[in-house]
């Protein structure tokens, strides 16, 4: 099994922000496999949801589809007890330091100011966890980005956010079949680049 999670907080608030790219690619995934994420993970430490999934067969490979229920900065809390090894999981997650549309895959590495991120490292004890970083920053983003992540896109952003987030969805499934050096080489361009 691999298991693809985006990182995001839940709730119809959240819906269509900079913060919840990673969503959006897990749920555009269940969307093209025509699979329901329902199935629910309990928290090793009380018993209430952690996260929900959806699963689907890729190849010869089952593929997991993970949302954390947790907000953003507790997101580690739904990797708890994860039972598979670390290089058969993928965390998709939004980027305020890379430029609008930008895709950046990694083999591991700092979560690099990312407290969700963070939180996923922190409980799995490694930052040598693959990750799909999506770019969300903007020219015109402010010191305090805590507003500026729980914002929306502007129009004129949207097209280009939706072109990435339909590219980062072709990344984490060239990643489940062809590995991360393979994704890395494919994806890892900038938005013109992509255009």
């Amino acid at each position: 099994m691999k298991i693809l999670i985006g990182l995001g907080n839940p709730g119809h608030t959240f819906e269509g922000t900079r913060h919840n790219v990673g969503f959006a690619v897990i749920q555009l995934l269940a969307k093209r496999r025509g699979i329901e994420i329902g199935c629910r993970v309990l928290s090793a430490a009380d018993g209430r949801p952690a996260a929900v999934y959806g699963e689907y067969a890729l190849g010869t490979e089952t593929v997991r589809l993970l949302m954390p229920l947790t907000m953003m900065n507790e997101s580690g809390e739904a990797l708890r007890g994860l039972q598979v090894p670390l290089d058969r999981v993928f965390i998709i997650c939004d980027d305020v330091n890379l430029p609008l549309g930008t895709i950046r895959v990694r083999p591991d590495g700092g979560p690099g100011g990312h407290h969700g991120l963070q939180s996923c490292c922190g409980v799995l004890g490694t930052e040598t966890v693959p990750r799909l970083r999506i770019g969300v920053g903007s020219e015109e983003a402010p010191k305090d980005l805590t507003n500026f992540v729980l914002s929306q896109f502007r129009s004129p952003e949207r097209p280009v956010v939706k072109h990435a987030i339909e590219q980062a969805a072709d990344a984490c499934e060239t990643w489940v079949q062809e590995g991360v050096e393979v994704t890395m080489n494919r994806f890892n361009r900038t938005q013109d680049a992509m255009s």
